[in-house]
């Protein structure tokens, strides 16, 4: 292990360091892993996308939906719903 900006550890030693590891890719250090010597995985902070989901696809301008889509339904068709809560 290193104290630069680069930190190299084989998998044995991550185990046992794995919390120090965590919080040395958080401030930003370089963390890779190695196996036999050789790079395998790097270590990297979980940055989560914030941007609003894009929707379309292949249905993209094929719906429509009303513009009176949220309104109160017609009572007959409320009550098949939730049910005639005066026949009661």
């Amino acid at each position: 292990m290193s104290d630069s900006g680069k930190i190299i550890t084989n998998v044995s030693e991550a185990k046992a360091s794995l919390s120090k590891l965590i919080q040395r890719a958080l401030e930003g250090k370089e963390v890779i892993i190695g196996r036999a010597g050789k790079p395998v995985v790097m270590l990297v902070p979980y940055v989560e996308d914030a941007r609003p989901r894009e929707l379309g696809g292949s249905w993209r301008g094929a719906v429509e939906i009303a513009d009176d889509f949220d309104d109160a339904l017609p009572e007959e068709i409320q009550s098949a719903f939730v049910g005639d809560e005066s026949a009661s």
